[in-house]
């Protein structure tokens, strides 16, 4: 790895971590569903122009319908359900959560598509899943709001999972096309999909500053911008090397959260992400097996 890929590796993960940041601090004045609906629209709005002559719609007539489906279970769903669980979790304590999408890759890869699983991936998927009862346990002994906390980590669960039938759509079906189109593709699918419950769903009270700030944060820089720089790295780095930001999300989730909206970061919880780290190391391939190869967006 070159000092200017690991520099990019490192800003993707700072990134990819504040859309976090940014989802906690929006989504209470926007609602979810608004939030993710224009979040898309100003991602589409910037990738598409430069995906340029490479879309070529008419020569991938085959490909949309599968791309707009990807924009839903890669971007208009997950995003949604992380913006809903950031109305109750902290930034740091749902970016630990998205963690454990790889994990679901690998789980869904062996039952969807038939991947080996050696038996060190195959604890570490048990090893993964354990730091997520103890993320849970943590969180409901700190708080004790177990009515209001549950549904925000079954849907942060949820979303992370979508990531994992992504992925593994992706592998099965779309790995022809350009990872620049089917990104621009997929979000523009996932705005026309969200488009009719984002009129439905805009807040009557217009949304301060501050909030449309973090819209546009989120939008440009923490998908847009974020798809533009990972690519590359996948191109250089290969799929197993460059999917491996996904363990420096967290940290960045966490700092964040506690620089900007001084979330606590508890003992619990830093103890949690590193068992889910573990296990999720252990089950794409990093340690202990044969690296997986995980070649779909994060």
């Amino acid at each position: 790895m070159t000092p200017v890929d690991g520099l990019l590796f490192i800003v993707l993960a700072a990134l990819w971590g504040a859309s976090f940041l940014f989802m906690r601090i929006a989504a209470p004045e926007f609602g979810p569903v608004a939030l993710i609906g224009l979040r898309v629209v100003i991602a589409a709005v910037v990738l598409v122009p430069l995906a340029g002559r490479s879309l070529r719609l008419r020569e991938r007539k085959r490909d949309l319908l599968p791309l707009v489906l990807l924009g839903v279970l890669n971007s208009a769903l997950p995003f949604t359900l992380f913006a809903y669980a950031t109305l109750s979790l902290t930034a740091g304590f749902t970016s630990v959560i998205n963690a454990t999408s790889p994990l679901f890759t690998a789980l869904l890869g062996w039952l969807w598509l038939g991947d080996r699983l050696e038996r060190p991936r195959v604890v570490g998927l048990v090893v993964g899943f354990v730091g997520v009862a103890l993320l849970v346990r943590d969180r409901i002994g700190l708080k004790g709001d177990l009515a209001r906390a549950l549904p925000a980590i079954g849907a942060a669960l949820v979303a992370a999972l979508l990531y994992g039938i992504a992925a593994n759509y992706t592998k099965k079906r779309l790995m022809s096309v350009p990872p620049l189109v089917a990104s621009a593709v997929c979000q523009v699918g996932a705005a026309v999909v969200l488009l009719p419950f984002t009129i439905l769903k805009f807040p009557a009270v217009m949304p301060s500053g501050r909030a449309w700030g973090a819209l546009v944060a989120l939008g440009v820089a923490c998908t847009a911008l974020a798809y533009v720089i990972f690519f590359p790295l996948i191109a250089r780095l290969g799929p197993v090397r460059a999917i491996a930001v996904t363990f420096l999300i967290p940290a960045f989730g966490m700092l964040w959260g506690a620089i900007f909206l001084a979330e606590p970061v508890t003992p619990g919880m830093l103890g949690a992400c590193a068992v889910i780290l573990c296990g999720t190391a252990m089950a794409t391939g990093f340690v202990g097996g044969k690296k997986a190869r995980l070649s779909a967006e994060p």
